[in-house]
């Protein structure tokens, strides 16, 4: 888990002031290569540029204590060099050096990178930050022929002067990391999307050359497939990360950062977004300190196996199966606030009696074999499996084990047999896959299994999209089908729980509830669980720390039900 409570919660002051950059700068003098590890004086340098998603669009300072794990980072951090300029037409630049904050009211992921850096390694550490929203990568960002907003020859300056100025206060520093986000407009231009991997490798290599760093780390982060664009223009997006993925898969020195899993804000008459909004950059942030973290060889913790087995010799056990998206991986259920919930603290205690194995964020996160059942999400957050594990508990079920298999940037075409044309989304193989195991890996312990269900919470943004909202019980019909043929269980239950669906102008002509109901009709292995009486819910679409825990119980209702 992520731990931020060494930083102060207190308001930063505001020192934003306008520079106007110079035309022609030296070139820095730096050197890079393999990360600093034994190191505690020279600086690492690391540069932010890209788009609006880098800027830290549609967030807020005031919004960051409202995510717990993340608490502080409202305050500047003395100890970390920043330099910025940020915008378009207006730009907001440092003033030489300054200590790292927050600009112009708005969260960008250097904050909880600094904040997880710092905490993990002793080097001292800088960051400089171009970015602009509305930008390309084959015009304003196009090292050749930049156009537009010349972002190129804009970033190049800003870099150069920065590293000038270590330079002459005698500082001695190493450029250790390029963290880029961008391409969501090159979408929209045909030869931009179909040339963005060329133009990303010519992108890194002018940067290697004109800042005089062969051996300079890209650490490219992905487009987030939880934004309405993940949906609406799926081909593109694919597009997109194809280059990406394509530059990092030739490039030893380039890795693709996953952040489809991170936050997005809730926004619009459905909730849909085009950013990541405040939670979604902080660990936006937090995925490249980790991304760098493993080149020095810092690999995150790993929760131990379960010791002792809780299971006797030969015994069967429960299987029970969670999946779905979002709110089953728990985006907004922070562990800080199920410890002030009445009943919290004992959810937070490892439950040594149940067996867990997961798969979240499509396999960003995995557990090591079998865990004791306990928090185990990303950024300090965990799912529905926390109170479900204990209501079946209390209700005097044994031998249960849980596996969890969750993506939180995942719509419900991703998790079809058929899939999508985005084919690197696709899920299904993966979840048979991990069912499989997890059933093999528990006979391999000389038990027989009983696979008594599948939980799946339906795609939250599928019900906020009309195109989705309108194939989802067919698609869900298609998991169901061809997940029993697959693990040959003609007769495997499937508990399919749906939150109440958004309500909206846009799509409220689509009753998917009644769609849902005529889908499932004929089944009697399927279980709709009308999830509809949820505690009151600050946000569309997202589930909060008590409806999460509340969920985790209505679906053990659910279980206990047919028993």
């Amino acid at each position: 888990m992520h731990d931020f409570s060494h930083l102060r919660a207190v308001r930063p002051s505001i020192c934003c002031v306008w520079l106007a950059l110079l035309a022609t700068l030296p070139t820095a003098s730096a050197t890079a290569g393999s990360p600093l590890q034994a190191d505690d004086t020279t600086v690492r340098v690391f540069i932010f540029a890209g788009q609006s998603n880098m800027v830290g669009s549609d967030s807020k300072v005031e919004d960051i204590q409202r995510f717990p794990p993340f608490a502080g980072l409202e305050a500047p951090q003395p100890a970390v060099r920043f330099a910025y300029c940020l915008g378009r037409e207006e730009k907001t630049t440092s003033e030489g050096w300054e200590p790292l904050h927050p600009v112009n009211n708005t969260v960008g992921p250097e904050l909880s990178f600094a904040a997880t850096l710092t905490k993990a390694s002793k080097p001292p550490i800088a960051i400089i930050k171009v970015a602009a929203g509305g930008t390309h990568l084959g015009g304003d960002w196009n090292p050749d022929e930049p156009t537009g907003f010349a972002m190129y020859p804009l970033a190049l300056r800003t870099v150069r002067k920065a590293l000038a100025d270590l330079e002459q206060q005698g500082i001695p520093y190493k450029l250790e990391g390029f963290m880029w986000h961008q391409g969501e407009n090159d979408m929209f231009e045909a030869d931009y999307m179909q040339h963005y991997g060329r133009n990303l490798k010519n992108f890194l290599a002018c940067w290697r050359r004109d800042l005089n760093t062969p051996d300079l780390r890209f650490y490219i982060g992905e487009l987030c497939t939880k934004t309405i664009w993940g949906m609406d223009l799926r081909p593109r997006m694919y597009a997109i990360s194809l280059g990406q993925k394509a530059v990092a898969d030739s490039d030893p020195l380039a890795e693709y950062v996953p952040t489809s899993h991170v936050g997005v804000e809730i926004g619009g008459g459905a909730g849909l977004h085009y950013h990541y909004g405040t939670l979604g950059q902080l660990e936006h942030g937090v995925n490249y300190a980790e991304a760098y973290l493993k080149t020095l060889g810092k690999q995150p913790s790993v929760s131990p196996s379960l010791e002792p087995w809780p299971y006797p010799q030969g015994s069967s056990i429960k299987l029970f199966v969670l999946a779905g998206h979002r709110n089953m991986e728990g985006e907004r259920a922070f562990v800080q606030s199920l410890a002030e919930q009445a009943g919290g603290a004992a959810l937070l205690e490892p439950n040594l009696a149940i067996a867990f194995n997961y798969s979240l964020a499509g396999g960003y996160k995995t557990s090591q074999g079998w865990e004791a059942l306990a928090p185990a999400g990303l950024y300090d957050t965990f799912g529905p499996e926390l109170s479900f594990g204990k209501s079946l508990q209390e209700h005097d079920v044994a031998n249960i084990a849980i596996a969890k298999f969750t993506h939180s940037g995942s719509q419900i075409i991703d998790w079809t047999p058929e899939g999508s044309e985005a084919v690197s989304r696709n899920l299904y193989p993966a979840f048979v896959a991990f069912v499989r195991q997890a059933i093999a890996d528990l006979e391999a312990k000389g038990h027989s299994v009983e696979l008594e269900g599948v939980f799946y919470h339906v795609g939250e943004n599928d019900m906020s999209w009309g195109p989705f909202r309108t194939g989802a019980p067919e698609r869900v019909m298609a998991l169901v089908t061809q997940s029993r043929r697959d693990l040959a269980r003609s007769s495997l239950r499937w508990f399919i729980s749906q939150q109440p669906p958004t309500d909206d102008a846009s799509v409220n002509s689509i009753d998917v509830t009644a769609e849902l109901e005529q889908a499932f009709a004929n089944d009697a292995h399927l279980i709709h669980i009308k999830a509809f009486d949820l505690p009151p819910q600050e946000k569309q679409l997202v589930i909060d720390t008590r409806g999460v825990v509340w969920l985790g119980q209505r679906l053990a209702q659910a279980y206990l039900a047919t028993q």
